[in-house]
């Protein structure tokens, strides 16, 4: 086969696989961007349809003071001592955050996954730890941020990022204060000048924000974000492009907004995703009353199933009803033909595998350590959305629109997978060795596949140019399991077909929401 995007970028490839604790994070690829030059500033966007509020006035943001006031002269003046003494760290500072909010904790939390994404190891008895919420420091650190529990993370941190920016662009023009630079001309100007209304700040917004929903996510660390919230904090007031009070109403306004996703969060049936002993052994026993081959960790000792009920999670698009209509028909039987010629095919691609394939597999792996495939789907919307010049509202609609497909394509596909209990093509052929690490979890549908036809389909509604290159992509993300041993054919198209259909529900949001 033709490569056709397995060398998208070799800095992108290196950047995704590293981990938070190496030298360099993702975010160092995108280190020397220029400032977010928001070529369309979407000054109706507070009318644009949020996903968890009703409307922007479920928030209250008081008026601010008159730039005449003496408190408003206060605030300039402060941004003016700050700026006489600037430093060049606080310069870099500013270059790095004026790059784009949105873009910035996109790739913070891109880094958070990878640096969570470890399976733990077995205690000595053989048996497994569970992370644990209440004590995330504790060995294992919570989160283990599997490819479900980061879709969810992507997904709770972009949607609740688009409510709280439409809410933000709604209050803006009401208020319509002007930023700094323009109320008092010494006031030095470090990022791009914009008649974007200064109160309440959009950067605020997203730290407040983001900052209450990593605290969820993430809890272990807290003092990692924080200093990140800082940075940014600083950033902007020095930049020139906000004042004091335009920042604390923003961050105010952005907590407001979190704390709606996260009350939905803890009730969206996430947390009891693991199941019990009972549970898994019960799936066995079902698939062999149908007269199947269950599938089985491979795994020594043998690993509890990654999140069986994962399924069940509340999804952003749909209804459960839809979720279960959306779930395909089953697999070819274990004991057919069919299964037989497909288990075949995958022995014959890893015992002759070429170059080109292992670059395919390598490149689409994303396994322990890395971003998992939401965040990689992430990364490739993040380097085309940066050349579009998006206003941090639409940044923020465009990565919601994008990972609410993701988490509910895992929502599906993990429905699909523990439904049919299928097992892989190393099960039923022990002669098949893997070209990349076996997932512990069952084969049918293919969950790479049903990402990437989920991020395929609604990043081609995005960016209708580049939607025959998303299509390829793909559809190569989903041949890479084949190439790997991970899947049978079966399983990857369907998954795409499953993941398509989940991106056109992303699609039926988008065309009306208002933003089109």
């Amino acid at each position: 086969m033709k490569k056709i995007f397995y060398l998208i970028s070799a800095l992108a490839v290196s950047a995704l696989l590293l981990p938070v604790s190496c030298s360099k994070s993702i975010s160092d690829r995108t280190a020397n961007l220029p400032p977010l030059n928001q070529d369309h500033l979407d000054l109706d966007a507070g009318a644009w349809k949020p996903v968890l509020l009703n409307a922007p006035t479920d928030i209250v943001v008081a008026s601010p003071a008159a730039i005449g006031s003496p408190d408003y002269i206060a605030q300039i003046n402060e941004i003016k001592t700050w700026q006489v003494k600037i430093t060049a760290e606080q310069e870099a500072s500013i270059k790095y955050w004026g790059a784009g909010a949105v873009l910035r904790w996109n790739e913070i939390l891109r880094d958070l996954v990878a640096k969570h994404n470890l399976p733990p190891y077995q205690n000595p008895d053989g048996t497994y730890p569970a992370p644990n919420a209440n004590n995330p420091l504790a060995y294992p650190q919570f989160p283990f941020a599997n490819p479900p529990y980061a879709a969810r993370a992507y997904a709770y941190v972009s949607a609740a990022l688009y409510d709280a920016l439409v809410t933000t662009w709604y209050y803006k023009k009401q208020y319509n204060r002007p930023a700094p630079y323009k109320v008092d001309s010494s006031v030095k100007v470090f990022v791009s000048r914009s008649e974007l209304p200064s109160y309440p700040s959009e950067d605020a917004v997203v730290i407040g924000t983001v900052a209450e929903m990593l605290k969820l996510l993430f809890p272990g660390d807290q003092d990692f974000i924080q200093q990140k919230v800082e940075e940014h904090r600083l950033a902007r007031i020095i930049s020139g492009a906000n004042v004091r009070s335009d920042m604390e109403a923003g961050e105010a306004l952005g907590k407001a907004v979190a704390q709606k996703f996260v009350a939905r969060a803890r009730t969206d049936k996430a947390g009891a995703a693991g199941g019990n002993p009972t549970l898994w052994a019960q799936y066995e026993t079902d698939a062999k009353a149908k007269g199947e081959i269950p599938w089985y960790s491979l795994e020594v000792p043998k690993r509890p199933p990654m999140l069986p009920l994962f399924g069940k999670v509340k999804p952003f698009l749909f209804d459960s009803a839809t979720e279960v209509a959306l779930r395909p028909g089953p697999p070819p039987s274990t004991s057919s033909e069919e299964m037989k010629t497909q288990t075949q095919e995958i022995y014959d691609l890893v015992k002759n595998p070429t170059r080109e394939r292992i670059e395919i597999v390598h490149f689409w792996a994303d396994g322990v350590n890395t971003s998992t495939p939401a965040g990689h789907w992430d990364a490739i919307a993040a380097d085309d959305f940066i050349k579009q010049n998006y206003s941090e509202v639409r940044w923020a609609r465009n990565m919601a629109l994008l990972n609410m497909a993701l988490m509910d394509a895992a929502i599906v596909c993990w429905d699909t997978k523990y439904y049919y209990f299928n097992p892989r093509p190393t099960q039923l052929n022990p002669n098949v060795k893997t070209l990349t690490g076996l997932p512990n979890f069952p084969s049918y549908i293919s969950g790479h596949s049903t990402f990437s036809g989920a991020a395929a389909t609604i990043l081609g509604h995005i960016i209708p140019a580049r939607a025959n290159d998303y299509t390829a992509m793909a559809q190569e993300a989903s041949l890479s399991r084949m190439y790997g041993g991970i899947h049978y054919r079966a399983d990857c198209q369907v998954g795409l077909d499953v993941g398509k259909n989940i991106g056109q529900k992303a699609i039926d949001r988008a065309v009306t929401d208002g933003a089109e």
